[in-house]
């Protein structure tokens, strides 16, 4: 089954990148001449996604104002605004209502070339309720890192120092999940790696997909520098 629909959080205050930040939300800083988030919109419409839904918060008027409702760009676009920051769990649980049964996730602020097709054949071959992408790393100090039983992911293991890490297959920030997943979100402000992942994984419901294609982060300026070399 093809999914149609994707959430996509964009709601950061990027403040790592202050002061461009002062002026400019995060997802409207440009790479390459891009703001950040269209390279996921693009991503997305080319995996055949239809309907965007993106949770805005910081600054969200001038996002609004770029993607409008979506037509420029082949999809539509709806928004989730947050009043206040409700992290990624609080945000997506605040957008409950406007889910199908199935649905994309993305984190807005990574450039990758995830191939989406086979996320949702991992996801249904496991029966899943969540299926995470997974990006191998050198240095997993700054990730969520994934202990393994084969696709099945038991936990994750935050910012762990090298030689306590469990893998180097880190969260790489797509996912396909299953709106009943979103039982196991409080509402207000919670961050789904402490919140649903690990519900999920004590079900055996978590499984992971490992994506070896090109992934940056962008929350830094050392990051945008090296999303900038390697996307040429």
């Amino acid at each position: 089954m093809q999914i149609k629909q994707a959430f996509v959080l964009a709601g950061g205050k990027g403040e790592r990148l202050r002061p461009l930040t002062l002026e400019t939300p995060k997802p409207l800083v440009k790479v390459k001449g891009k703001p950040i988030l269209e390279y996921s919109i693009e991503l997305l419409k080319k995996h055949g996604v239809t309907e965007v839904i993106l949770s805005v918060g910081y600054m969200h008027e001038k996002i609004i104002d770029y993607f409008g409702d979506g037509q420029k760009f082949g999809v539509s676009i709806v928004y989730a605004i947050e009043e206040e920051p409700l992290g990624t769990g609080g945000a997506l649980k605040q957008a409950e209502e406007l889910l199908s049964e199935k649905f994309f996730m993305l984190n807005g602020d990574n450039i990758a070339d995830y191939d989406l097709n086979e996320l949702t054949k991992t996801h249904e071959k496991n029966n899943a309720l969540a299926t995470l992408t997974l990006s191998e790393v050198e240095d997993v100090s700054s990730f969520g890192v994934a202990k393994l039983d084969g696709e099945k992911i038991i936990e994750f293991v935050e910012k762990p120092k090298k030689e306590n890490a469990p893998s180097n297959w880190v969260n790489a920030g797509a996912y396909a999940i299953e709106k009943k997943a979103l039982e196991f979100l409080p509402e207000g402000f919670n961050l789904i790696e402490k919140t649903m992942f690990p519900a999920l994984a004590k079900q055996g419901k978590l499984f992971s997909y490992k994506h070896k294609g090109k992934w940056f982060t962008t929350d830094t300026f050392e990051r945008i520098k090296k999303a900038e070399s390697g996307l040429n």
